[in-house]
């Protein structure tokens, strides 16, 4: 199975995890721009229930301009998501997108440099919430 994503289980309620990761991103340049409640949404219009989940959309704006300099129309691949969902058992996944799989389809080398430097920070984010 392809890898897309740096995942870590974390222990706690959701609303830690997503303080935990939004502190972790901010410390690598990055800030939120959406927060999506999945679980709200599902709720309020098609009434289903799921567990806690949320996707945090994150952007690190020099990276971004920098990119949207290369390749216009990368915006459909902006912000980088974040997913923070709640588990069984009193735990929380934190999956993030690795910008080295979802940019591999775009045919422009020049973008290859920075997806790397996102996945670098991104890599980081995601060692430093520990387990």
């Amino acid at each position: 199975m392809a890898q897309y994503s740096f995942n870590k289980v974390l222990t706690g309620s959701l609303a830690d995890a997503i303080a935990k990761v939004t502190e972790a991103l901010k410390v690598e340049g990055f800030g939120i721009l959406t927060d999506i409640d999945v679980q709200a949404t599902l709720k309020a219009k098609i009434d289903k229930q799921i567990l806690g989940y949320r996707i945090l959309g994150a952007c690190h704006p020099m990276m971004a301009y920098r990119a949207i300099g290369l390749e216009p129309r990368i915006g459909v691949m902006l912000p980088c998501s974040v997913l923070v969902r709640e588990l069984e058992g009193g735990k929380v996944e934190v999956a993030i997108v690795d910008p080295m799989a979802t940019m591999a389809s775009v045919q422009n080398e020049s973008l290859g440099e920075v997806a790397s430097e996102v996945h670098g920070k991104l890599k980081k984010v995601s060692e430093s919430l520990g387990a």
